[in-house]
């Protein structure tokens, strides 16, 4: 440890990647580094000081070349998600539209409550220069800027106007980043000349520190509140949400539900906290769900819901439950906890799962209940069966998850993001193992999956190197951001990627078309200004950024090509088309508000209106 009067002289940009580089966290008794390293594109706002910096310790925190900002962020926030918050990448940009790029990954993060630092350059300080490249002036207000923009989807805002500040703000970013309540990004404006101002920093502000997650205890009287409503139930059900794997909390949801046996059911987030085939696993949850677990949770009359936020696709625009149904949230935060009028129990999942089963002992749920939600499951399973089938109708996504599950090892990790495979990928696939689904619905963001099949395959690489990364796209997710498997290339992070072509933006259509209105503007075919029509070749496209490629005109040839890429040591893209119209996933979904128009001249999406509106009674109105 240093003197505490020793100083070091150094610039902003230093002083920042030293600290990084000295923090550890201490996971399952072994200290590693807290910080996984970055992803960084240089620019006049970053490359001359922070680059500079950065050279000098890319030992400790290597440096990932990026190929687009957003695809950046994307991998960031896989990779944490993939250490379960437990570490974080940071990603650094160029002043303006390099960090103006970055908006949309903050977002998701913010959306999915995964730690991510963005260092992002920023205008001159002195303004001595103004108005600088790339500067947006505002004439009345000549501090603010594109920068300003990500006091919206931050945790934690700030901008550096001395190299003083960051001995205060880089622990407050860490600490927000760290906390089980509050966890989301953190943003540093790096104004271009401060970067590179010393300060003579007190040395033991870089000595290695090991940071420990914090694990709030629930107040007692929570727990007992919630011990006594469950006491009552007569249909209980647990909803199991990402938080569960956030808190390490799964082997005690687990024992929880089967001390007092008690069905559960899955949130997209919380995906993989259970086997398929574990008896009380009851299904997915909602608008892209099991129609066994909606099946029980409209009939439910106490629910404990752990670990989730519980947004619209979980609870189908709260017509999932009845309206008497008693909901209990637990959760670490409190914002999450409190919503729907919920009894509350506030603290971590794990600790708070072991008080609340001290405080229910001698309970156990009804055998008919139990029965009830088991039969469910298991005539849902026959449905997924069915659906997933080759030869049950033209190529599906159903269909090509189901080739994948079937082929892929258990520990391999799985993938996507929107378009309509979340839903399929949710309803049909059969988990192998705990924590081994990534379905980025928090934020539905179009362009995660390959940028976050990156980061999660370099989380990956760190803890399972011999297992595969598995991304499910469609070709519209693909032609907005497909790089990254140049990334994966450059950096021999090997991907396999299935490519399923639709022609176009389908589930949308599909919505489209439910709703009443004509085909437009989703699909290829029905674009009116698409007045050429050609197909594109995703495998050379693929191949031309190094990886191996290949197209199957079927489902029946993927588990050959599946098994190449398996056997392969470099990212493999695999293409298939699939139909637009036949073969979704009809079954599983609760409603879901959508805004339809209340007058049309269309008498279709008039009737669709309607029909839409019918179940809005269901609605519970936030209580």
């Amino acid at each position: 440890m240093a003197n505490v009067n020793q100083t070091i002289t150094l610039t902003t940009a230093q002083a920042i990647v030293r600290y990084l580089a000295a923090q550890y966290i201490e996971i399952d008794g072994v200290e590693t580094r807290l910080c996984g390293g970055g992803f960084g594109i240089f620019g006049h706002g970053n490359v001359t000081c922070l680059g500079e910096a950065l050279h000098d310790h890319q030992d400790e925190l290597p440096l990932y070349r990026g190929q687009n900002e957003q695809g950046m962020g994307f991998a960031a926030a896989a990779y944490a998600k993939a250490h379960l918050r437990r570490r974080f990448m940071f990603c650094t940009a160029s002043a303006g539209p390099g960090t103006a790029n970055l908006l949309t990954s903050a977002a998701l993060a913010h959306a999915n409550r995964l730690p991510l630092l963005l260092l992002c350059g920023d205008a001159f300080l002195t303004r001595l220069p103004d108005p600088v490249l790339q500067q947006l002036e505002h004439y009345g207000n000549p501090t603010f800027g594109v920068n300003d923009a990500f006091k919206a989807v931050s945790r934690y805002w700030d901008r550096i106007t001395h190299p003083a500040q960051i001995i205060q703000s880089l622990p407050a970013a860490l600490n927000t980043m760290l906390d089980p309540a509050d966890c989301g990004p953190a943003f540093l404006g790096l104004p271009q000349d401060v970067q590179g101002w010393t300060y003579d920093y007190p040395a033991s502000f870089f000595d290695k520190r090991v940071h420990r997650i914090r694990r709030q205890a629930a107040d007692i009287a929570e727990i007992a509140e919630a011990a006594a409503l469950l006491k009552t139930a007569k249909r209980p059900m647990i909803i199991a949400g990402g938080g569960v794997q956030y808190s390490g909390a799964v082997e005690e949801l687990t024992t929880f539900a089967e001390t007092h046996s008690i069905p559960i059911v899955e949130t997209i987030a919380g995906r993989a906290n259970l086997k398929a085939t574990h008896a009380l696993n009851i299904g997915p949850l909602g608008v892209t769900g099991s129609d066994s677990a909606n099946a029980i949770a409209e009939k439910a009359d106490v629910i404990l819901a752990v670990g989730t936020r519980l947004q619209d696709f979980t609870t189908g625009s709260w017509t999932a439950f009845a309206q008497d149904a008693q909901i209990i949230g637990l959760n670490a935060a409190r914002h999450d906890a409190a919503k729907h009028m919920s009894a509350t129990v506030v603290g971590d999942a794990k600790l708070a799962l072991g008080a609340l089963q001290d405080a229910l002992i001698g309970y156990v749920s009804p055998e008919d209940w139990v029965a009830t939600a088991k039969a469910e499951r298991v005539k849902w399973d026959d449905y997924v069966e069915g659906n997933t089938r080759l030869g049950n109708g033209p190529a599906s996504y159903a269909q090509a998850i189901g080739v994948v599950n079937a082929a892929c090892d258990p520990r391999d990790r799985i993938v996507a993001a929107a378009g309509g495979l979340p839903a399929e990928v949710t309803a049909n696939w059969r988990t192998l193992d705990i924590g081994t689904v990534d379905v980025e619905f928090g934020f539905s963001c179009m362009g995660y999956e390959i940028a976050g099949g990156w980061g999660a395959r370099i989380a990956q690489s760190e803890k399972e190197p011999d297992q595969d990364t598995i991304v499910f796209t469609g070709d519209g997710s693909y032609l907005l951001m497909n790089s990254d498997i140049y990334s994966s290339v450059l950096t021999e992070k090997k991907m396999i990627i299935m490519v399923l072509d639709n022609g176009g933006f389908a589930v949308i259509n599909k919505l489209q078309n439910n709703t009443g209105n004509e085909s437009f503007n989703n699909l290829i075919a029905d674009t009116p200004t698409a007045t050429h029509q050609v197909g594109v070749d995703f495998e050379a496209h693929a191949q031309s950024m190094g990886a191996l490629a290949e197209t199957v005109a079927d489902p029946s040839g993927l588990a050959e090509a599946f098994a190449r890429a398996k056997a392969a040591d470099q990212t493999y893209v695999i293409v298939m088309k699939v139909d637009p119209y036949e073969g979704w996933t009809t079954e599983g979904h609760t409603w879901w508000e959508v805004g339809t128009p209340h007058v049309s001249e269309n008498p279709k999406v008039t009737a669709a209106h309607k029909d839409w509106e019918s179940s809005r009674p269901k609605q519970r109105k936030g209580l």
